[in-house]
């Protein structure tokens, strides 16, 4: 079985408990896990049925290989992760919000292993040589020098092997600390303007649309709880004139009404047939969910991408943009109902939801 494969870094996620802020539960007990963008992507890929590869450089001692073990018992591969003797282990810190309060995430991620681990280190040859398709993220590149790198040589090569390529944009603004000579934004914008030529799939939201691509979507208030879904298919059609290589662009549509309560869902624009299909729908309109009891909103992005890879790979969805968008905000909606980055979520649960069945009632 083909695998898709995604690099990035895995973290140590240290969470405050029971919404605890910083102060409060420090010192204390704390809930540690393992989280990153590329990992989580994985892992719900492997959920739903997928043969994975996971790509990183993790160091060596007791708790990188509880990540590993974590990891494999999650049915993510792990034959292309690399051991050093050098590095650390990242770590990020979250105390969790809640109603008008937000989340805060603290990362402690310089001089860990991925970010010093030389481009040419891993075996993107062999990798590349039995995969079905390979995704990256924006916060690899802004971890240091080394994995902006390594990020485009994987695409380099995965382009070479006619591996189809999906990005997320990504915008970390706490991250990207290595360019002596550029500010934050100017160096994000320089490297994504290296990777978007080269891809198939670009992901991301309105606010990654304006700080790393420069584009500015018209009428829409995120924080009021309004979307425009024209203004973001002017936004794709921007982007598709400007990369005429990619095949689809797609928009997670976050209205966020309070740290507790979002209205999600999404948009997919075909490149190709120019046309654009938002999900979820009540007939013909765009209605999204409505999730008023969020568990953890970390890691939803990564489970849409999850999602959207998953469809796009299907035999039998991705012959439908519809169906591909609606899996595939299926898919994170239902991550905001589970604690952790993770999406513990199956294709027949994702399906279920997709097709309409959202009430939460018990299954017996």
């Amino acid at each position: 079985m083909k695998h898709i494969v995604t690099f990035g870094e895995i973290m140590a996620r240290i969470e405050m408990e029971d919404h605890y802020r910083f102060r409060q539960s420090l010192p204390g007990d704390v809930r540690l896990t393992f989280a990153g963008a590329e990992a989580n992507v994985a892992a719900s890929l492997a959920f739903m049925g997928r043969a994975t590869q996971f790509v990183t450089s993790l160091p060596q001692h007791a708790i990188a290989d509880s990540c590993r073990a974590f990891l494999k018992s999650m049915d993510v591969g792990i034959d292309y992760i690399l051991s050093s003797d050098f590095g650390r282990l990242g770590l990020y810190f979250l105390e969790s919000g809640a109603n008008q309060r937000p989340s805060n995430v603290i990362y402690d991620r310089d001089d860990t292993s991925i970010s010093m681990q030389k481009p040419e280190a891993y075996d993107w040859n062999q990798l590349f040589t039995d995969a079905q398709w390979f995704h990256v993220s924006g916060i690899t590149p802004a971890l240091s020098r080394n994995a902006a790198e390594a990020t485009l040589l994987g695409i380099e090569k995965a382009k070479a092997h006619q591996v189809p390529i999906s990005f997320d944009l990504n915008y970390r603004k706490k991250l990207w600390n290595w360019g002596e000579t550029h500010k934050k934004k100017d160096l994000a914008r320089n490297i994504i303007r290296e990777i978007m030529p080269n891809i198939d799939v670009v992901i991301g939201n309105e606010e990654d649309a304006s700080d790393m691509l420069n584009i500015h979507p018209q009428h829409v208030d995120v924080n009021k709880g309004t979307i425009d879904l024209a203004a973001y298919t002017s936004v794709a059609k921007t982007i598709a004139e400007q990369y005429p290589n990619l095949r689809y662009i797609a928009f997670t549509l976050r209205e966020s009404i309070s740290a507790s309560h979002n209205n999600w869902g999404a948009m997919l624009y075909d490149v190709k047939e120019g046309k654009q299909y938002a999900a979820p729908r009540s007939g013909d309109t765009y209605t999204p969910y409505r999730i008023t009891q969020i568990i953890d909103r970390v890691g939803g992005g990564d489970a849409f991408s999850a999602g959207l890879i998953y469809a796009l790979t299907d035999s039998v969805l991705s012959a439908h943009p519809q169906e591909v968008i609606t899996y595939a905000s299926a898919a994170s909606c239902l991550c905001h109902s589970i604690h952790g980055d993770m999406n513990y979520s199956s294709r027949e649960e994702v399906l279920r939801l997709a097709q309409g069945n959202g009430s939460g009632r018990v299954i017996r």
